[in-house]
């Protein structure tokens, strides 16, 4: 069934691929977006009479009073992203991916249905060789990663929500961010055809940006069976470390070079490994595999050049 949809942070890496995933399906979609990055996203989408776009602040609840009303699913996107970008702005930071979700959660109707974005960086560092599941202990180590699991409780208390724990997502988007893991990778290997990498034991999960929206299309469709839990959403066979990544990189780009350096640390401490079994029993599968996400990225980084294209 059709419905009216709110997508805040719509213009983002993530919101300008699921906003034209949501009117293929059949839904109407008002996007709330500062257009903090001066991108020109969903440009695509404006001959479409089932999207309305306003210019604003998700932080603003004048604005949020005003458009919530007659929207039965709320997808609150708009975030500093990562780590780097939360210690620049802290302020920024809690303002944006905690308070506007604590004004959200007041603000909507209890009728309203919440799909909120969350990061399995919340889990921290976990216990070598052991499958991170929705019930394992949450232990963010950034900014960022505290934010996010204190916004999920606090929707996860309202109730008449469904949560994701995002794996690292890669992978091509209207608007580009190069400083994710696997699209920075790949674009060193295109464009610089080597990488330094620290620490690169360091495991973490993978998804394609492509299937994070088919999941919030999955989560709106079958909404009685799924409401109420959180699930991780990655790839099964990508729980990788740095250098199995690089590994993967360069069967696409024979010509690149990595090394681990033998002192010095990355900033980014997560290390863990994810089960995505409680999605899966929803009925849920990727389509897309990480290495054809690489291949992607190695054709889209033909066409970008700028490294500007990131979160810092």
């Amino acid at each position: 069934m059709a419905e009216k949809v709110l997508v805040t942070g719509g213009g983002g890496y993530i919101g300008s691929v699921l906003v034209p995933h949501l009117l293929a399906a059949g839904h109407a979609v008002t996007v709330l977006d500062s257009f903090l990055w001066k991108q020109a996203s969903l440009l695509d989408c404006c001959h479409d009479e089932r999207f309305q776009v306003i210019r604003g602040d998700a932080r603003d609840e004048k604005t949020l009073e005003r458009l919530l009303p007659g929207h039965g699913y709320v997808i609150p996107l708009a975030a500093l992203v990562g780590a780097p970008l939360c210690e620049q702005d802290r302020i920024g930071a809690r303002t944006t991916n905690l308070d506007a979700i604590r004004s959200l959660a007041r603000l909507a109707s209890r009728e309203q249905r919440i799909l909120f974005p969350v990061t399995n960086s919340g889990y921290g560092i976990g216990e070598k060789d052991t499958p991170l599941t929705e019930e394992s202990p949450l232990r963010p180590i950034s900014l960022y990663g505290e934010t996010k699991v204190a916004a999920e409780k606090l929707l996860l208390e309202r109730g008449n929500v469904v949560t994701f724990r995002l794996a690292t997502v890669f992978g091509m988007s209207p608007r580009m961010r190069t400083d994710l893991l696997v699209n920075d990778f790949t674009y060193r290997a295109v464009h610089d055809r080597a990488v330094v990498v620290f620490e690169g034991h360091f495991k973490r999960n993978y998804i394609h940006v492509r299937d994070v929206a088919r999941v919030f299309l999955h989560g709106i469709e079958r909404w009685d069976s799924m409401k109420d839990r959180a699930y991780n959403v990655g790839l099964d066979d990508a729980n990788l470390s740095k250098l199995e990544l690089c590994a993967a990189i360069k069967r696409e780009c024979p010509r690149f070079t990595y090394l681990e350096a033998p002192i010095g640390e990355d900033p980014d401490k997560r290390d863990y490994i994810v089960s995505n079994a409680r999605l899966a029993k929803t009925g849920f599968v990727p389509a897309f595999s990480l290495e054809a996400g690489i291949r992607e990225l190695v054709k889209g980084f033909a066409i970008l050049k700028n490294s500007s294209f990131g979160n810092v």
